[in-house]
This record gives structure tokens, C-alpha cells and sequence, in this order.
């Protein structure tokens, strides 16, 4: 049980030097923001559930502090759910609010990632990205995108508009009848690739990832007056192999279990405290043909209070187009299967930004299901829109709560874990 994966890095690399890794094996121990005396006896230091893009991350950032990381996941390899059934797009962070986590973290999560995916050999592109628009109300819905991220973000998120002859010049297949607006530092990245990397860096670091290990209890340990998990905590885990059952003890753990988070987190806490997850399932659509050729990440314009960012053109670092995702709300994260019936609706949108495609081209491919924490909760800020919530939870020591981390959860990952490393240490 709690069994250990091996990942070794490419020839010729070291490891970085930085936050959330370590150069070699004298790691600093620095003072947490809580009480470990209680504790000092125990497995772990820290314990992360979840071992998708964001559990990863939080994992690497830790093991800077100390070596003695234990990464559980439930799957038998990292990042098989949301983390690897999404757009893979690197986010610009101009549809939320300033003062969300949603955009701090997409904004600061997106300069790490190029930085980190240059210095690490990662497969990506800064692509950019073309917002367009076909009427006056998606024109209007333009015009509130330039004036936030000229205005409300300082310029902290570079947008622009295009022209019809650039337009024409760049992108001759792509139809925006009333603008289109350019957000520059989109991009896309290899996911898989991605997590392959953190996990070597956090494993090189002396982390223990733990697959196929799926947590069925969680008990805080009190402190002698102390709240609940002053004393530590302990969490059990079944082998999803053999079936056995096993616990261990850790002075901290962080809840990073994605569309399982609602799960972890009632463990814990009382019922009256219970929360419930809500999953919007995202159908992606394949296309074969070779034209439309199109270069860059296409768009159509936000729709306030709408689940998602519409059915999008997207591409993977092959140059393979693909298309989506849509909304559709499921009662169960495991409905992955693709839902054909919702291609119709989905060319029909594409057709309006893309009016030369070759509708025979088009075939389910796959799906993937975003953990919201409402249901028809609205992507852009206003009536319906939730912000992640990554907290200490109160009334309990060593706890670190992550709910609803869908997108831009990818591009933010670098700068959760940097988040998750502050709320631990000063």
C-alpha cells in the first residue's frame, strides 16, 4: 500500500531552483503558520489528495519546504480526469473579475507555466487567441472584454483589435461580422507532458506518489485544547488493486481531490457543513479535414451567465484542430462517454465563425467534466458565478480546502501550488 512510482527527468536535465522545487537534497525547513509540536511523530508532513495537474503542482511546490510529501491518487496514473480531458489551452485571465482568485491566478499561473514549460522543455505555443463577434450584442459583449482588461486589470492582460484586412490576411477562413478582439499571450500546452514533468520534479525532490490510492477516511487529531487536526490527521486509503485498507498520519493534508473534492471535504466536516458538487460535462469534437487551415485559437464571444466560453476552435501541438467543449450538465463524473446527439447544435455554432468547414470532417472524440459548485454556474463574473476556493479551513489546523478548480485550474496550477506553499509557511 501507499506504493511509490519512480519518474526519472530527460538526459542532460537537473532540477530547477525555484519555488516549488529544490536543487538538491538539503531542503529548507522553514517555520509553518501552525503548530507541529503535537505532531513531530508523524508519516508525513504533509499529505496532498489528488493527483491531477493541481495536486501535482501543490506536491512540487512543497517539497521545496521538505521532502516529506506523500501525493494519493486514486487512479493508477496522475491527471486522467479534468487535468487531461479539457482544451489544454494556457489562459490570458481576462473573463473573471480583479478581485478573483480566478484571475490573480490565471494572470501569475500563466507566466510561470511559459517560463516553466521553456526551461523544462514542455511542449507549447503561445498561439494567441481571436475572440470574435457575428452581431451587435456579441460586438457589445467585445467591447466589455476590452474595457475590463484595459481598464479594470490596469493592461495587466494584453488585448487588441483586429482589423478586416489583418484579419483577412491572417486568418482568411474566419468570420467575425461585427469585430473580433486578440488576446496575444493564449496559448496551448501538452498536459500530459506537463504532468509528467511535475511529477519527476516532485518524486527528484524525495515526494512518495501513492497511485491507486483511493481515501475512504480522513479523522482529525486534536491537540491538547487544540482544535481538530491540531494533532495531526489521519487518513486511510483503500488499494484499489488488492482492495486492502491502510492508514498513516501527516501533521497537514490539502484537499486537491478535483471533481472528488466535495467528497473529501464531507469526510470532515459535520453534515450540516456537506457540500455538493455539480458536473458540466464538456463534449470535444474531432475534424479531419485539412481545410479551413486556421493558425490561432478561435472563439466566439462570452454570453454573461452562460456555463462555458462557447464551442471553441482549439488545436493540440500536432496542429490538429478540435472543437469544443459545450455544456452539458450530468448527474455523475464518470459520464464521459461523448453525447453524438450535441454535434448538430455544436456545428451549427462553429459554422458561425467558421463558415467553410467541412461539417463531414466532424466526429465525437472525447469528453471531460468541469467540478462546478452550482448548478448552471456562469464562467464570467455577475448573477451564478462561483471563485475557487482554495482556504484554510476554519476551525481546524493543518487543512488547506481546494473546491471547484476547473478552468483556468490548468493555467493556474503553478500558481496554486505557490498559494498553497504560502497558507503553510511563512
Amino acid at each position: 500500500m501507499f506504493s511509490r512510482a519512480i519518474r526519472r527527468l530527460p538526459m542532460g536535465k537537473s532540477w530547477p531552483v525555484g519555488t516549488g522545487s529544490s536543487s538538491n537534497s538539503n531542503h529548507v525547513v522553514s517555520s509553518r503558520l501552525f503548530s507541529t509540536g503535537a505532531v513531530r511523530q508523524a508519516d508525513f508532513s504533509h499529505v496532498v489528495i489528488g493527483g491531477g495537474v493541481v495536486g501535482l503542482a501543490i506536491s512540487r511546490a512543497l517539497t521545496q519546504r521538505t521532502p516529506s510529501v506523500l501525493l494519493l491518487e486514486r487512479h493508477l496514473t496522475p491527471g486522467t480526469e479534468t487535468s487531461s480531458r479539457n482544451s489544454e489551452v494556457i489562459h490570458a485571465g481576462i473573463y473573471y473579475g480583479a478581485d478573483t482568485l480566478k484571475t490573480r491566478l490565471c494572470i501569475r499561473g500563466k507566466d510561470l507555466l511559459y517560463d516553466y514549460c521553456a526551461a523544462w522543455d514542455v511542449p507549447h505555443r503561445n498561439t494567441g487567441k481571436w475572440i470574435v463577434a457575428q452581431n451587435e450584442a456579441q460586438r457589445e459583449a467585445l467591447e466589455g472584454v476590452y474595457r475590463h482588461c484595459a481598464d479594470t486589470l490596469g493592461g495587466r492582460v494584453p488585448v487588441r483589435w483586429v482589423g478586416e484586412d489583418e484579419m483577412q490576411r491572417r486568418e482568411p477562413d474566419v468570420r467575425a461580422e461585427t469585430g473580433c478582439l486578440e488576446s496575444p499571450s493564449t496559448g496551448i500546452v501538452d498536459s500530459h507532458s506537463l504532468m509528467v514533468t511535475l511529477l519527476g520534479h516532485f518524486e527528484g525532490a524525495g515526494g512518495t506518489f501513492s497511485p491507486g490510492s483511493s481515501v475512504t477516511a480522513i479523522r482529525p487529531l486534536g491537540g491538547s485544547g487544540g482544535a481538530p487536526g491540531a494533532g495531526g490527521w489521519e487518513v486511510t486509503a483503500r488499494d484499489v488493486r488488492s482492495g486492502e485498507e491502510s492508514s498513516i498520519s501527516a501533521e497537514t493534508i490539502v484537499n486537491a481531490a478535483g471533481l472528488g473534492s466535495c467528497v473529501v471535504n464531507n469526510m470532515i466536516v459535520p453534515a450540516g457543513q456537506h457540500r455538493k458538487m455539480y458536473y458540466a460535462k464538456g463534449n470535444y469534437f474531432s475534424y479531419t479535414a485539412s481545410r479551413p487551415r486556421v493558425g490561432t485559437l478561435i472563439y466566439p464571444a462570452p454570453e454573461p451567465g452562460h456555463g462555458g466560453l462557447g464551442t471553441h476552435l482549439t488545436m493540440d501541438m500536432g496542429g490538429r484542430v478540435k472543437f469544443g467543449p459545450d455544456v452539458e450538465w450530468v448527474d455523475s463524473a464518470d459520464d464521459l462517454a461523448v453525447n453524438g446527439s450535441r454535434m448538430a447544435a455544436a456545428t451549427e455554432e462553429i459554422k458561425r465563425y467558421l463558415p467553410g468547414i467541412d461539417v463531414t470532417a466532424l466526429a465525437p472524440d472525447y469528453a471531460g467534466i468541469r467540478p462546478k459548485l452550482a448548478a448552471g454556474q456562469a464562467v464570467m463574473g455577475g448573477k451564478g458565478f462561483n471563485d475557487f476556493v482554495i482556504r484554510k479551513e476554519e476551525g481546524y489546523e493543518g487543512w488547506v480546502n481546494l473546491l471547484g478548480i476547473e478552468s483556468p485550474g490548468l493555467t493556474s496550477s503553478l500558481a496554486i501550488g505557490e498559494m498553497v506553499e504560502g497558507l503553510f509557511y511563512k
